[in-house]
């Protein structure tokens, strides 16, 4: 026979698993080191991101931090105060003056193939902000047009 006590700390055990499991989902994501102007760009656009991208909603990037955001399962990432992309930096085995780019609602980003699904990462602005999107969600630049609002309204067009 299970006693009152027993009973109570079973089903505190499974509301705590509950909760746990039904949380949004939360996965690292590499925190950048921005410095000066950049930080505060990034800083800024993180308190302007929006609560869902695509359609999907808002998680909680693990370490929690100002320059890093991240929604769905499998996550769209977002990393601001990244450095510049290895293929446009001059001197670079990679670069490529030409390198693919494209403007999203007012925001040009250079786009790169992955192994499942695309890197996004904002050129022509005071600070680098990366957007990785899996394949799941193809078109993968659709992601991008949730974001540019935030992106124009907080990180300067500049070098």
């Amino acid at each position: 026979m299970i006693s009152a006590r027993q009973r109570h700390l079973a089903l505190t055990a499974l509301t705590v698993l509950f909760v746990t499991l039904s949380c949004s989902p939360s996965e690292d994501v590499a925190v950048p080191s921005p410095k000066g102007a950049a930080a505060r760009y990034c800083t800024a656009l993180h308190a302007k991101l929006p609560q869902t991208v695509d359609g999907l909603e808002r998680a909680t990037a693990e370490p929690v931090s100002d320059f890093t955001a991240m929604w769905g399962d499998p996550a769209v990432k977002l990393r601001c105060g990244v450095p510049k992309p290895d293929v446009l930096t001059h001197g670079s085995e990679h670069y490529n003056p030409s390198a693919d780019a494209a403007e999203v609602n007012g925001v040009s980003w250079l786009f790169e193939k992955q192994d499942d699904g695309y890197r996004f990462t904002t050129v022509l602005r005071k600070a680098h902000v990366e957007v990785t999107v899996p394949g799941k969600y193809a078109p993968e630049v659709d992601a991008l047009t949730d974001l540019a609002d935030a992106v124009k309204k907080t990180v300067p067009v500049g070098v």
